[in-house]
């Protein structure tokens, strides 16, 4: 069943890691390789099924990316059945990532994250959003080399985001 992994994972996948995946750019090759890891469970980690949504968003509306090409890519992902995936949006992890967003001032959807690591028994957060780490209960991992990382984010400058 997804998310119900019987190992406990060493992270939490951010959407910033799956929006990559979706359009051609320097970090691509790096992003799907990592994705397909944690999918295959190679990378034990959980990725919420609600990245998937947040990348359609950020990949579609601040991007411009044809919503079509997103969409199979994205579809892959949340089709392909893995133990990885990780469904649950409980009003409990609501209500914890909401007092992490507000303990920090960071984003809800960082709070959530926050509180999906800490239920999972992990401090792991794979991220380039390093906000993230003004939270001291989790260390942000990027999870791509840094020359990639940089080139990315060249690449958007270049366009304009």
């Amino acid at each position: 069943m997804p998310g119900k992994s019987s190992a406990f994972p060493e992270g939490v996948v951010d959407v910033s890691i799956i929006v990559p995946t979706c359009f051609e750019n320097p970090l691509k090759e790096e992003s799907i390789k990592f994705t397909e890891d944690v999918l295959a469970q190679k990378k034990r980690a959980v990725l919420p099924v609600t990245a998937l949504m947040g990348a359609y968003h950020i990949d579609t509306r601040y991007l411009k990316i044809p919503r079509v090409a997103v969409k199979k890519v994205l579809e892959g992902i949340a089709e392909s059945g893995s133990a990885a995936l990780y469904p649950q949006v409980t009003p409990e992890n609501a209500v914890n990532g909401l007092d992490y967003a507000c303990a920090y001032g960071i984003e809800s959807w960082d709070g959530y994250l926050i509180a999906i690591a800490k239920g999972s028994g992990t401090s792991i957060i794979y991220s380039l959003d390093m906000e993230l780490a003004k939270a001291r209960e989790v260390t942000v991992v990027v999870p791509f080399s840094s020359e990639a990382v940089s080139k990315y984010h060249d690449f958007l400058r270049a366009k304009g985001f």
